[in-house]
């Protein structure tokens, strides 16, 4: 203002702060409407007539004697002070204020200018408020986060004891497996051809093959969760393939009262995969399709050739699936029914199993059913491979006899090989231990040695190493036979010196390649 006149106009009256004149004692000499507002008081009740220092509390008339007067002495300002005045009622109001000391017509002057601290304090509780509602949901965050990095690291350690504890569990069951699917094969063998005895066996064979189907299932879907499975792919034809297959589930199908429709192109139709992998899938398949299909239903496979695409279809007619079971199907567990209301067996890994391997093979699989009672059908789609020659199967070799030491602590297990062993025309002992058997090397000389890997003293491995050290024990053909089937194992065997790789139950079958001549 510096020696102008006084504003008089709406602008200063009606300022959005209460604006004040005093002298350097603190007499009023004019307030705006706002200040008298909130003061409580008409302006011509203050002017001339009120000190400043009146409109105080007492902490704040302190306040301003000791701090605000020499500060306006020494620098002619003071800002944003807080201090407490008085309404006319006696209430308390909170004011900000800023007081600039200058000279006006020649006197010092003393010009106020007053904020409403309560709307501050109110603005400023807001922010609080708000500002610990934010801290308290990030510490929740926070809390939520670190809890939830428990519970998945929690999940994550239970996956892997459940994929750890399936491994275990078919390696297991595996070892009571072998000696009964050895039983079952001398029984086979030495048959006095009673019709009694061949239907005993037949369900002998049938349900243990069964047995170890689940068994190798839980061993393939414990490889695929944790991501160890490796495919041996080469071009295979799929016709093939399909008709092995067939093969393998006639018994279930014959023994069901099923009709199996086989429709394949005339020519091959060829892949990039993994025969053993496929064969897997194709198995599955259709031992699925007659587990849910009543006796006496017709089953169809068929093959294509489509964009590009391998088309295998596997179509029943049995029980079908319902509507809200399609995306599920393929789900690890996933079944249709509580168990105790199940008639038909599974672990509900079957499908979840095929689809894994369908998917490391670069393809897909895909269910479907017209509903409940309708049948279904489940179709593979698999890349074509490029134009080349599949390898074609390998013919069965005929088993040559030989001398052959069996090598494990369970009995039972080593007194069953040998009998089916003996019947083939091998010549046969059986140790129980890894020490036992190098004391019989020397003295019995075997062209071939069946060894556990679970041994009491040495493991499989060492005494593979120990018997390939001994003169003999080089040029003899190193068989592992265990319930541990994975690639590490397999891997590991190789390491150590073996020839050959089995897991429990033997495949007679297979047993009979590895023994043929020359290698397998």
């Amino acid at each position: 203002m510096d020696g102008a006149p006084l504003p008089a106009d709406a602008f200063y009256d009606d300022a959005p702060c209460g604006l004040l004149l005093s002298t350097p004692d603190g007499l009023l000499l004019r307030a705006n409407a706002t200040a008298c507002r909130w003061l409580g008081f008409g302006a011509h009740e203050l002017a001339g007539i009120v000190r400043i220092q009146d409109l105080m509390t007492v902490g704040a008339r302190l306040f301003h004697h000791t701090h605000c007067q020499p500060l306006l002495q020494m620098r002619g300002s003071v800002g944003e002070l807080q201090i407490d005045l008085r309404h006319r009622d006696g209430t308390r109001l909170p004011m900000l204020v800023n007081v600039v000391r200058r000279a006006l017509d020649g006197q010092p002057r003393d010009e106020w200018a007053l904020f409403m601290a309560s709307e501050r304090q109110s603005y400023e509780r807001e922010l609080r408020s708000a500002r610990k509602e934010a801290e308290d949901a990030l510490v929740a965050q926070r809390v939520a986060e670190r809890r939830l990095q428990a519970l998945n690291a929690a999940l994550s350690a239970a996956d892997r004891r459940k994929d750890e504890f399936l491994a275990t569990l078919s390696h297991e069951l595996r070892n009571p497996l072998a000696p009964m699917r050895s039983a079952v094969e001398v029984l086979k063998h030495r048959q006095d051809g009673s019709a009694l005895d061949a239907r005993l066996l037949s369900v002998f064979d049938r349900q243990l093959h069964h047995l170890t189907h689940l068994v190798d299932d839980l061993m393939e879907v414990s490889r695929i969760t944790q991501d160890k499975m490796e495919l041996r792919r080469r071009p295979v034809d799929l016709c093939l393939l399909a008709s092995a297959a067939v093969g393998d589930t006639a018994g279930m199908m014959e023994h069901a009262g099923h009709r199996l429709d086989l429709a394949l192109p005339a020519g091959p139709v060829t892949v990039d995969a993994d025969p053993t992998r496929i064969n897997q899938v194709l198995v599955n398949l259709l031992t699925n399709a007659a587990k849910y299909t009543p006796d006496g239903g017709r089953i169809g496979l068929v093959l294509g050739i489509e964009d590009g695409h391998a088309v295998l279809a596997v179509r029943d007619n049995g029980i079908g699936l319902p509507a809200h079971a399609l995306a599920t199907v393929f789900d690890m567990f996933s079944q249709l029914e509580p168990a105790l209301h199940r008639s038909r067996g599974g672990l509900g890994i079957g499908l979840s199993l095929v689809k894994g391997i369908v998917e490391l093979h670069g393809g897909t699989i895909a269910a479907d059913s017209p509903g409940e009672g309708c049948g279904s059908c489940f179709t593979v789609r698999l890349p074509l491979a490029q134009a080349v020659a599949c390898e074609a199967p390998a013919a069965q070799a005929a088993l040559v006899p030989a001398r052959i030491l069996v090598v494990d602590d369970n009995a039972d297990a080593a007194e069953m090989l040998l009998m089916a062993l003996e019947l083939f025309g091998c010549e046969v002992r059986a140790a129980h231990s890894a020490q036992q058997a190098l004391a019989m090397i020397e003295d019995f000389a075997p062209e071939v040695a069946l060894l556990d890997i679970g041994l009491p003293d040495l493991n499989g491995y060492e005494l593979a190493r120990r018997l390939r050290a001994t003169e003999h024990g080089r040029g003899m053909r190193l068989i592992a036979a265990t319930g541990w089937g994975q690639e590490k194992d397999r891997q590991r065997a190789f390491d150590a010196g073996f020839d050959h790789h089995l897991t429990k139950p033997i495949d007679f079958e297979r047993l009979r390649s590895v023994l043929g001549p020359g290698p397998a």
